[in-house]
């Protein structure tokens, strides 16, 4: 389990006080639970809590829980297959009681029981293997990672003073004290800012940011993820030397959802800013979180606590659809969503007639867009959080890419009737939510948003 070395107790994630609570998946997984334990049959009460996951836009608690329905059949095999599964199912009723879509997504011990029913299907049928972003950055658009032309004899030397110094990293013995440890990473890290360029698609940008962010955050496990990082980073060295243009995708997702980790679960600090901005490029929102010491961090702890405890004692609520959320919770998001969607249409639609993108519009539509993501997320309505970061996300490259993009005609990647129409549709979405109706999934907007965000962009090389 990851933990934040500064807490004085280790914990998977950030309480969620006034999060949605999908009561119909939470009693379905408890029923599959018992089931299992009687040697019942489970698919039945499987079935249901995959079906309200969905519709509640909870997507990577669908991908567990349709993972445990594959899995659970097989329960009869031994009694170390049927001892894993159970964890599991435990394991994951308990995270859905917690009500926290950051700490469903990114959780390492989720994550590691999810890799666990995987190693199980595998030994039944060929199947991919699963990593970490799979449950991170389910359903999530992902920006192409760009990489810079560098002059041949420089790119020789930073590759070769790069090799030089992992393979020091890697032959260290596991006692070097950590002064030489240190130096290390330093001259590793020299050579990725030697390389990364201004473009903020920058892939060298990511890999710093992320690298930096594990070893100060993550605790031994983090060290050992930036090493296993920084090994991988030498084989996109290799690519650039021939001149690619962009990472691998597959990277570039899998170093994504390993800065976002620690900041989705344990919130981030001011100090953490830089690293926060490389997250919101890519449509990745934060919990800003601060604590001076560990005994304010336990107070706020016990706070938190409290405010769970009553947030469902007694407390009013409404339901949408499968969703039930705290009634004063629903009504402070609904008074700061209006103002954030009407900003988010009218810019759109600007820019729509006009025809010209202001890269400082949009960045502030982006932003608008990422707030009422974030509020969304700890309220639990998934649909409107997924749409919002993705709307987000697709103002952040029209601002970022737009000049480089208008100059090769690169007119499809700045259509701003895409994101404008998206707005409309988070806008009926919010409309829907307002009167106390599940909100629709958005699927249409989301794919239209995909295909614009994903689309490579000319690179003067």
């Amino acid at each position: 389990m990851t933990s934040r070395p500064d807490l004085p107790v280790p914990i998977e994630a950030l309480p969620n006080p006034r999060g949605g609570s999908v009561r119909v998946a939470e009693m379905a997984i408890a029923d599959a639970l018992h089931a299992f334990q009687r040697q019942g049959e489970t698919a039945p009460a499987l079935k249901r809590a995959i079906a309200a996951l969905n519709a509640a836009g909870w997507l990577p608690a669908q991908r567990f829980a349709e993972a445990l329905a594959l899995v659970a059949p097989f329960g009869d095999e031994s009694e170390p297959t049927r001892q894993r599964i159970a964890d599991a199912l435990l394991a994951f009723g308990m995270a859905v009681d917690r009500h926290n879509l950051r700490e469903l997504a990114c959780s390492t011990e989720l994550f590691h029981h999810y890799r666990g029913l995987h190693a199980l299907l595998a030994a039944h049928t060929r199947i991919a293997s699963v990593s970490y972003d799979d449950l991170a950055l389910a359903g999530r658009a992902i920006a192409p990672a760009t990489l810079r032309g560098v002059a041949s004899e420089r790119l020789t030397r930073v590759r070769a003073h790069y090799e030089h110094t992992l393979l020091a990293l890697l032959r260290a013995p596991a006692d070097q004290p950590r002064s030489g440890t240190d130096e290390t990473f330093a001259r590793l890290d020299a050579c990725l800012a030697d390389l990364a360029g201004s473009d903020p698609y920058d892939f060298w940008r990511l890999a710093s940011s992320t690298v930096r962010a594990l070893r100060s955050r993550g605790g031994i496990s983090g060290h050992a993820d930036a090493k296993r990082l920084y090994a991988r980073f030498n084989l996109v060295l290799a690519d650039q030397a021939h001149a690619s243009s962009y990472a691998p995708r597959s990277l570039v997702r899998a170093t994504l959802a390993l800065l976002w980790r620690d900041f989705a679960l344990y919130g981030a600090t001011p100090e953490d800013a830089e690293h926060v901005d490389v997250l919101r490029d890519y449509g990745l929102t934060v919990a800003w979180h601060v604590a001076a010491t560990p005994a304010s961090e336990a107070a706020w702890e016990q706070g938190a606590a409290q405010a769970s405890e009553e947030s469902t004692r007694d407390a009013p609520t409404r339901d949408l659809g499968v969703l039930r959320v705290n009634a004063a919770a629903y009504e402070d998001f609904l008074q700061s969503a209006e103002a954030a969607i009407e900003g988010l249409v009218e810019r759109g639609s600007q820019a729509s007639a006009t025809g010209a993108v202001d890269a400082s519009s949009a960045l502030h539509a982006a932003d608008a867009a990422h707030r009422l993501g974030a509020a969304a997320c700890a309220l639990g309505l998934g649909h409107v959080a997924l749409l919002a970061d993705t709307l987000g996300l697709a103002w952040r490259r029209i601002a970022h890419q737009g000049d480089g993009a208008a100059a090769h005609g690169d007119a499809g990647a700045l259509d701003a009737a895409i994101p404008e129409r998206a707005a409309q549709t988070l806008r009926s979405m919010l409309h829907q939510a307002a009167a106390g109706i599940a909100p629709s999934e958005g699927r249409a907007s989301i794919v239209a948003l995909t295909a614009m965000i994903e689309r490579p962009t000319a690179i003067v090389r």
